[in-house]
């Protein structure tokens, strides 16, 4: 499943609930489909800077498809990261670049969230988005 595919899914899934309240502890409650990141992994150089609470973003190669594992802090900080780290998940270099990241904004949860949680959220995308650039052909 593409990227795209992966937030037009999540998005149908929580845009069911009608609170945006509702949605975001939904989507932040749930357990991602992704390797977590062992401890002895959570070194600075995995820091992802910008953030309020502490997260750690790793990425690695799987044929040709980026693959990530992360960590957070905070539950809430860990939820949202989560989700948006399996939204890229096993995505080819070119589809993470081709995919903007719209579920947020689009189930209305940019606008529960504090201008820190956010501008925490564009350095982690910022981070993805580098990752798969490097790794680009």
């Amino acid at each position: 499943m593409t990227p795209r595919q992966r937030q037009s899914t999540l998005i149908s899934r929580y845009s069911i609930l009608p609170d945006p309240h509702e949605r975001l502890a939904a989507l932040t409650a749930r357990r991602p489909h992704l390797s977590a990141l062992p401890p002895e992994s959570r070194i600075d150089a995995a820091l992802v800077p910008g953030c309020v609470s502490r997260v750690w973003l790793v990425g690695s190669m799987e044929n040709g498809r980026c693959r990530f594992q992360m960590h957070a802090e905070s539950a809430l900080v860990k939820g949202l990261a989560a989700t948006l780290c399996e939204l890229y998940d096993d995505a080819t270099p070119g589809e993470i670049l081709e995919t903007e990241p719209e579920l947020f904004e689009a189930l209305g949860i940019a606008a529960q969230l504090t201008p820190t949680r956010l501008n925490g959220l564009a350095h982690l995308r910022a981070r993805i988005v580098a990752f798969a650039r490097q790794h680009l052909n």
